[in-house]
């Protein structure tokens, strides 16, 4: 991972030059919500100059109790209809507005959700990583962080995908295509755009890659700051989920969307910092340093209780299969792709690479869950064990991730870590969300259960 600068990054200063000069006509202002996506509303630009930049603007608090189909959900303190569903204030931090280069004269700024009279709103999720971040820097630490993002790539847009209930969906390839440079070049006008528009706006692209499935490819980020890193990540998504759809194409960052298939991951690279000095590499012993080896430590001790914000979804889980390239297993190898924690590089690249996530992760709060764990093995002196030697699949001894969400859910709701370090109303938010994506899918009759029992049973 190198550092790059970040052309494309608009400031207020910025955004009204360029206004002004009438490149820009339309600003999006937009929040991730618990799933990562960007909602928000579209402002015309001498609008939002004038009224917007200083003020902000609202959205109905039921955007963060909301599934995925936009109904209102109940039993959330934060917002409810008892309460009459009001409005969060969505205040705009300037630090992070960006042209949009598919989007003809757009420019995109994020923002945080804010309580009337002014404090944040604790479940946001760039909220709850902004608390992970000011408990690194009371110890004057920093944090580095990459993620690397999976998807698979089809022959049809979303709306034909949709129409045929996503049935007989043509991948972009005809067969594995990992590390492949030939068939990824048929893709190449698709990929060549979303590097290039992406760096152009201010979401810095290291490379792209042909991934182990079928019209499956992967995207390396150039690392950032964590909540930097979480932002470039959901305008990524978005934004490639649009230009896809302008090259008459659909993407899905779905942990696992087929059963023969392997998942999409989202691998996490993280190291800490102090005065420009790498915390997690001991130069003497050119090997990791003990503040890595307990913060090593405190990732394998908690992140199953974290699961939840690696996988927050039914689907998540099924991922987790052995021999699929997914973990399966707590433990921690120097170059083992069958572990959950990878450690890679050396010196100043010397990093841990959580393999947990998967593509339907929300950034923020798996980056926050990340910190957290490995907060807590430094304040508790834990320490990573020795490295795994062999096949993590394989090896019945090793402490195995949730198997469900309704697992995982339940193990988030009793983490007492998770309580201490992310605040009581944030865990009992997100236990929620996913008890009620679980009672959602108990709900549901699948294919599966069609195919099984309509003639048979």
């Amino acid at each position: 991972m190198k550092p790059t600068d970040t052309p494309g990054q608009l400031d207020l200063k910025a955004l009204k030059a360029r206004i002004a000069a009438g490149q820009i006509d339309t600003v999006i202002l937009a929040a991730p919500d618990v799933y990562g996506r960007l909602v928000g509303k579209r402002f015309a630009a001498p609008f939002f100059v004038e009224h917007v930049a200083a003020h902000g603007t609202h959205g109905c608090n039921y955007l963060l109790t909301v599934n995925l189909e936009m109904d209102p959900l109940d039993g959330f303190a934060l917002a409810n209809w008892r309460k009459g569903f009001g409005d969060f204030a969505m205040r705009p931090d300037f630090t992070t507005g960006r042209a949009l280069p598919w989007q003809p004269g757009t420019a995109l700024v994020l923002c945080d959700f804010n309580h009337g009279e002014g404090t944040p709103v604790a479940e946001a999720p760039r909220a709850v990583l902004q608390g992970q971040m000011a408990a690194l820097a009371r110890r004057g630490w920093s944090a580095r962080i990459a993620s690397e993002l999976e998807f698979y790539l089809f022959n049809q847009t979303y709306h034909d995908a949709y129409s045929h209930g996503y049935n007989a969906l043509v991948p972009a390839s005809d067969y594995r295509i990992d590390y492949h440079i030939l068939q990824p070049t048929r893709d190449e006008d698709l990929m060549r755009a979303a590097r290039l528009d992406m760096t152009a706006a201010g979401v810095p692209i290291e490379s792209s890659k042909g991934e182990w499935g079928k019209g499956q490819h992967e995207i390396n980020f150039t690392y950032a700051a964590p909540l930097t890193m979480a932002d470039r990540h959901v305008v990524f998504k978005h934004g490639i989920k649009e230009l896809a759809d302008r090259h008459g194409k659909a993407i899905t960052f779905m942990a696992k969307y087929a059963a023969g298939e392997a998942g999409n991951s989202c691998h996490i690279h993280l190291s800490l910092q102090a005065a420009g000095r790498d915390l997690f590499w001991d130069r003497r012993a050119r090997a990791g340093s003990r503040l890595f080896r307990q913060f090593l430590g405190g990732l394998m001790k908690y992140s199953p209780e974290l699961a939840y914000f690696y996988a927050p979804t039914v689907n998540a889980y099924k991922r987790y299969q052995a021999a699929s390239w997914a973990p399966t297993k707590m433990a921690w190898s120097q170059d083992n792709r069958t572990v959950g924690f990878r450690v890679v590089g050396q010196g100043g690249g010397f990093r841990i690479e959580n393999r947990m996530p998967g593509a339907d992760a929300n950034p923020y709060l798996a980056f926050a869950a990340m910190l957290a764990a490995g907060l807590a093995g430094v304040d508790e002196g834990l320490d990573c064990g020795p490295e795994y030697q062999g096949n993590a699949y394989a090896d019945d001894r090793l402490p195995a991730l949730p198997r469900t969400l309704a697992e995982a859910a339940e193990r988030l709701h009793e983490s007492r870590l998770a309580r201490l370090a992310l605040g009581e109303g944030v865990v009992d938010f997100y236990a929620h969300t996913a008890r009620l994506e679980v009672r959602a899918f108990n709900d549901a009759v699948t294919d599966w259960e069609r195919v099984r029992y309509f003639e048979r049973i």
